[in-house]
């Protein structure tokens, strides 16, 4: 069985309205990435425990921390950003919940991605080697403007760093966008998608679209990671209102038929989730 998770901040920057809605569509998951206009790694000790309660009260879980580590360029300062990442860490800890998301580090204009790759190589190396040592697992995330926005660099990292703690958070639509087949792009990464994104894009139109209804071929995609033995999240990201360098927003009316257009997808398929 699968489980759906979302990114409440698509809905609203209130935590209680982010339970409140998710909650109405059954749906007790959360990819954690800011409540109060605030990302997650910068909330007070005093936010975080009380977000923990209403979680806990509400019987929530969260499917990881929707972490920004890795959206620096590959050429600023690395050490205090591990500091970030070991903030990362002690939230997966805190929340129980030992998976977090991470990037690849954004591109300088103009250079040549392979002219990084060597310094993009031993960063996530060492994010890698941390998290096996605090059992944690790194779901990286394909992105346009960082290392890994092809199928192609995405396979390298995750072959070159070689750690069964770094895995791929498969996101159909950010494919798309750079204009990645998804077919090559599933072929070649499907043994290492252990987190699933569901978020759609219309490559003609341009912008991001329901799921099913624009090019990610989720439908498929998920039926066949499904029949594969897949077990993971599927994470609602709809960006259905406004797409941004670091969140989303989809409102509360749009996610209704975010989750309208996964469940009938799902359910189509006669696909058992939770």
């Amino acid at each position: 069985m699968i489980r759906i998770s979302a990114f409440a901040d698509e809905i609203s920057q209130d935590p209680q309205e982010q339970v409140d809605v998710l909650d109405g569509h059954g749906i007790r998951a959360i990819e954690f990435r800011a409540i109060h206009g605030t990302n997650v790694l910068d909330l007070s000790e005093a936010q975080h425990a009380a977000f923990r309660d209403l979680l806990v009260s509400r019987g929530f879980e969260l499917s990881a921390i929707g972490s920004p580590i890795g959206k620096i360029r590959i050429t600023d300062p690395f050490g205090e950003h591990l500091q970030r990442f070991e903030r990362a860490m002690e939230l997966a800890e805190f929340y129980e919940a030992p998976r977090i998301r991470i990037f690849s580090f954004y591109m300088p204009p103009g250079d040549d991605p392979a002219s990084h790759r060597d310094e993009v190589l031993a960063r996530m190396s060492e994010l890698a080697r941390r998290a096996t040592d605090r059992g944690i697992t790194l779901f990286l995330e394909n992105e346009k403007g960082i290392y890994g926005d092809t199928a192609a660099r995405v396979l390298d990292l995750l072959e070159s760093v070689g750690s069964p703690a770094l895995r791929h958070a498969f996101d159909p639509a950010n494919y798309v966008e750079v204009r990645q087949p998804i077919d090559d792009a599933w072929a070649r990464l499907r043994p290492f998608v252990t987190h699933f994104h569901v978020k759609d894009y219309d490559a003609n139109l341009e912008r991001n679209v329901p799921a099913g209804v624009g090019d990610g071929q989720i439908p498929r995609l998920i039926q066949e990671a499904v029949d594969s033995g897949y077990e993971g999240f599927v994470v609602l990201e709809p960006h259905l209102t406004i797409a941004g360098l670091s969140s989303g927003f989809t409102g509360p009316e749009r996610f209704a038929e975010a989750v309208a257009a996964l469940k009938g997808i799902l359910d189509e398929r006669k696909i058992a989730y939770s």
